[in-house]
């Protein structure tokens, strides 16, 4: 089963921006402001203005007589461009977006910056027809990816971003303006704060409702994410190693995850090495969390995680898996030290985890071997207690392992197992309390005195207080019979 999910958050600054995706997960657009500026500016209230002084500030922009005058006129137009009745007045102006586009393409550098910085704040807003009101300006944004400088195409990344999220008609207008292309050039780009917008605005890209039949798809024409060298730029970047950069692997794990879920073409990552490399990412992952205390490496669990999941449900995984060139041990003992650490750091992302533990063990007699000989069995079921989510994929994995036959349920019985399976009957959540019963007869049926162990604990008992539970009714019965005259 795919899972599917999120993409990114406001904040000033990446050290913010990862700070605000630790704390509330996934949104949607970023505000991008310069730390300096900002303190430069502390104090100063951003004021709502009415057409004759947004009218006077585009004039001196324009006409203002020293440059210094001009680009504080700009300074000032963006203070108040934070102000959503501000940008309400500017877009009803006529020719205001005109005005500004043509400062963006001034060949002073510092107008250029303030005008792009006023285009930024508008492709922060929360009304659509503000952000479509700058569509003017998305090919000259296009255009300056290609600059040199990397503050100025970081800006650009950003707001680019910021527009795509917001509709289909602006990103109708990116794409045949070679958006691709673009992105596809600036990955190349040695500066790690242009990389990480770029993930930001190409995970933008790849969420849209249209992406895997517009964006996505494979050709021959680069003009489409697959056919063009992003993929291989991407899983590049996340290799592991002293090059690799959190803010960077977060934002382009994230967009292969998108491009996992969209199923377009899942098999071509797989022979370009996406699984070998997220499988080694991993144990790097692992290796890191035992050396640090907290440097936001669940923000990159989360998309390895997913990925890695929805690449082992792919046919093709199944017939390239030994890609993965790791020795099974060392993926499930990996994968146990980052679930410890969400444990205690984001017990949210637990499921996360767990879920890619079942698509390992779902088709895999070696992974759970790998279980059952690190002893990992009684660490997982001290995860029943955290939900009711985790509760039934710890539960699934438990079957996962049992329905591999006497062997394997021969070592899993009876240990802690018994105990556990009679705690979670006790639980009141329907699907924990079915799986537990899933898990229950695939232990009758295949290891000799699990049925007569279960009686002895009062385990009639446990069953009978789920008898009336309509979706539960015929499991329990079936067991009871199979308990009472095996």
């Amino acid at each position: 089963m795919l899972r599917g999910g999120g993409a990114t958050v406001p904040p000033a600054g990446a050290g913010a921006l990862r700070k605000a995706r630790r704390e509330q997960q996934l949104v949607s657009k970023r505000l991008l402001r310069d730390e300096a500026l900002e303190e430069a500016e502390e104090g100063c209230v951003a004021m709502i203005f009415g057409e004759a002084e947004i009218q006077q500030f585009l004039r001196l922009a324009q006409r203002g007589t020293e440059e210094k005058e001009r680009e504080g006129a700009l300074v000032s137009l963006r203070r108040g461009l934070q102000r959503p009745e501000t940008q309400q007045t500017f877009i009803r102006l006529e020719g205001s977006i005109r005005t500004l586009v043509g400062l963006l393409t001034s060949n002073q550098a510092l107008l250029q910056l303030e005008a792009a910085r006023c285009l930024h704040e508008l492709s922060h807003s929360e009304q659509s027809a503000v952000v479509e009101a700058c569509l003017p300006a998305t090919s000259y944004l296009l255009t300056y990816l290609s600059g040199h400088s990397s503050d100025f195409i970081e800006l650009c990344l950003y707001t680019l971003g910021n527009l795509i999220v917001e509709s289909e008609a602006v990103r109708r207008q990116l794409l045949p303006q070679g958006i691709v292309p673009a992105l596809a050039a600036c990955i190349q780009s040695p500066h790690l704060t242009v990389l990480e917008a770029l993930g930001y605005a190409l995970s933008q890209l790849l969420q849209a409702k249209e992406a895997p039949e517009k964006i996505i798809p494979s050709a021959s024409t680069d003009s489409s994410v697959l056919g063009s060298t992003l993929p291989q730029h991407m899983l590049q970047l996340l290799q592991p190693g002293p090059k690799l950069n959190l803010g960077v692997a977060v934002e382009f794990a994230w967009c292969l995850h998108y491009i996992i879920c969209s199923q377009v073409n899942n098999a071509l990552l797989i022979t370009q090495g996406a699984l070998s490399t997220l499988g080694l990412l991993l144990l790097d992952l692992a290796g890191a969390v035992q050396r640090t205390e907290d440097a936001g490496l669940e923000l990159l669990a989360c998309p390895v995680f997913r990925c890695l999941s929805n690449l082992l449900t792919e046919a093709a995984a199944e017939a390239v898996g030994g890609q993965l060139q790791l020795r099974d041990e060392r993926v499930v003992a990996a994968l146990f030290i980052l679930l410890q650490f969400l444990l205690q750091k984001q017990p949210s992302l637990l499921p996360e985890g767990l879920w890619l533990l079942n698509n390992l063990t779902a088709n895999s007699p070696s992974f759970c071997t790998s279980l059952l000989s690190l002893d990992l069995i009684e660490p997982l079921l001290h995860l029943l207690s955290v939900s009711n989510v985790v509760s039934v994929l710890v539960l699934t994995v438990l079957c996962n392992v049992a329905e591999k036959g006497p062997a394997y349920c021969q070592r899993l019985w009876p240990g802690p197992l018994l105990s556990s399976l009679l705690d979670t009957l006790a639980f009141s959540d329907t699907e924990v309390v079915g799986q537990s019963l899933e898990l229950l007869q695939l232990l009758f049926l295949y290891q000799p005195g699990a049925a007569q162990a279960f009686l002895q604990q009062s385990g009639l008992q446990a069953l009978q207080r789920h008898e009336e539970v309509a979706q539960l009714q015929d499991r329990v019965h079936a067991l009871q019979q199979t308990a009472l005259h095996g």
